[in-house]
Order: C-alpha cells, then structure tokens, then sequence
C-alpha cells in the first residue's frame, strides 16, 4: 500500500479552490446536495459495496458522501483540492464519531497517481467534485482532455483489479438545451463558462467564475477506455436520482459506470 498523502501538497494551484475556500460549509446548504443519501444507496447497489469496503471519493468536497458511506460502514478516504473542504470533513466525521471509518486529506485530483493508497474496493468521483473541474480549454489540450484524462487515471491506479468505479459528468446536451442567459458554452472543448457568485457561512458573496467540462455519453466511454477502463454503463441521473436510466437529452449529469479489468 502506497503512503497516505499529506496535507502539503499544492501542485500548480486550481481555479475552484479559492471558491471552496471561501464557501466552507456553506456549500452544504446549495439544494443539489440533499439528494447525497439516495445517491448512496443507489450506488452502494450498483458498485456491490458492503460494509468493511474501501472507497476512494476523489473532489470530495465537505465530505457529504464519504460521510453517507461511513454511516453505512464503509471505509472512505476523500480526498479534495480545497484545505477548507478537508477541515469540514474532519469536523463533520469527528463529531458524528464516524473518525475510523470516514478520513480527508488535501490533494489536487489531478495527482492522484502515486499519491493515494491502492487497492480500493471501489472510486467515486461525483457532483463535478473534480472530474468536469479542468477549467478553460489550453491551446496545446483544445479538446480540454488531459485534467479529465488525468483524474480517471489516478482512480484507476488506485483500484485493486477487478473493482468499479462510478464518475459523474454533466450533460452537454442538457447544458446546450437550457442553456442560462449569461454562460457561454465552448463547443470545441464542451467547457460552459458561468458567471456566479458563492457565498460564505455567514452569506457573504463574493464574484465567481464557473468551468465545467461536459460529456456526452460517447465521450465518456471513449476517455475511459484510453485510461484502460472497462466500461459497463452510463446513465442518466440528477441530484438525488441515481438510478439504471438510459442515457437521454433531459438529464443533468450521466454516470459513467466502470471497472479496472482483471490483472
């Protein structure tokens, strides 16, 4: 097993990470995270997770789902790019007293490789905690493919052979349809622009600036496989309703379904 990561690294810095900073616990309050527990037990189905697994939540977040799974007893590890995610997390677990089973580090997604134990039971990566994060696409990557690349490839090394993984990604053809006066949608790269703003426990608002890379189910297929994924299903989901949807134009998000083949 790989060295538990420390609290250090800072790699080359990440746009949202201000943004989860300043939202703090704050962000448990947005209504697209009261479905967390329906998204568990949906997930716990299709992942085959039982109590004494281990599960990697890569982009945690304040820990809402390594939480849900620890109240379950599984054994999560998140991991997030934002100090101030992590510390939520900490406090959360430790005043439930679910500390043995639900811990958080401070890691950029990005590195995962090398930097997480391996041999997983299962990985997530879910609500664009980091897959979908990559930011505006760069001349040299204007497919905006390599953060996502990269995040996939990090859970990947981090499975034991044979496990599953679950990643969520938003629609682009839900973001094209409705799309919001004020976003700007790259159809090059599938990055959609947003021009927000977040607030911080005690409302606070400060301006923010939104980038989320979208898939199509196709898409999601295609980068999972280049990593070496075995691909079983995408659905179609939204917050708080996981469930086997074939993938269609009005959902939110879909979620990519795989596992790490057999060694």
């Amino acid at each position: 097993m790989a060295v538990e990561p420390g609290d250090a690294d800072r790699s080359d810095g990440h746009w949202f990470e201000a943004l989860a900073d300043h939202m703090g616990p704050a962000y448990l309050r947005y209504s697209f995270t009261l479905g967390t527990g329906q998204e568990v037990d949906s997930l716990m189905g299709a992942l085959g997770l039982s109590p004494g697994d281990r599960v990697l939540d890569v982009g945690c977040g304040p820990g809402r789902h390594v939480l849900e799974l620890a109240r379950r007893g599984v054994r999560a590890l998140g991991v997030d790019v934002s100090e101030r995610f992590v510390e939520v997390g900490r406090d959360l677990a430790a005043a439930e007293g679910l500390d043995d089973l639900a811990r958080f580090v401070r890691l950029d997604a990005r590195n995962l490789t090398g930097s997480v134990p391996t041999g997983f039971d299962a990985a997530i990566s879910l609500c664009q905690g980091a897959f979908g994060l990559g930011g505006p696409s760069q001349a040299d990557d204007p497919q905006n493919l390599a953060p996502d690349g990269a995040v996939l490839g990090g859970m990947f090394a981090a499975l034991r052979p044979g496990a599953p993984l679950a990643v969520s990604a938003f629609s682009s053809y839900f973001q094209v349809r409705f799309l919001e006066d004020g976003d700007a949608f790259d159809a090059a790269g599938a990055v959609n622009h947003e021009r927000t703003e977040v607030r911080d426990p005690d409302g606070v608002p400060v301006p923010a600036d939104l980038w989320t890379t979208c898939y199509t189910p196709r898409e999601l297929r295609l980068l999972a496989e280049r990593v070496g994924l075995v691909v079983d299903d995408v659905w179609s989901v939204s917050p708080g309703r996981y469930g086997p949807h074939p993938p269609t134009t009005d959902s939110h998000e879909f979620l990519l379904l795989a596992h790490r083949p057999e060694d």
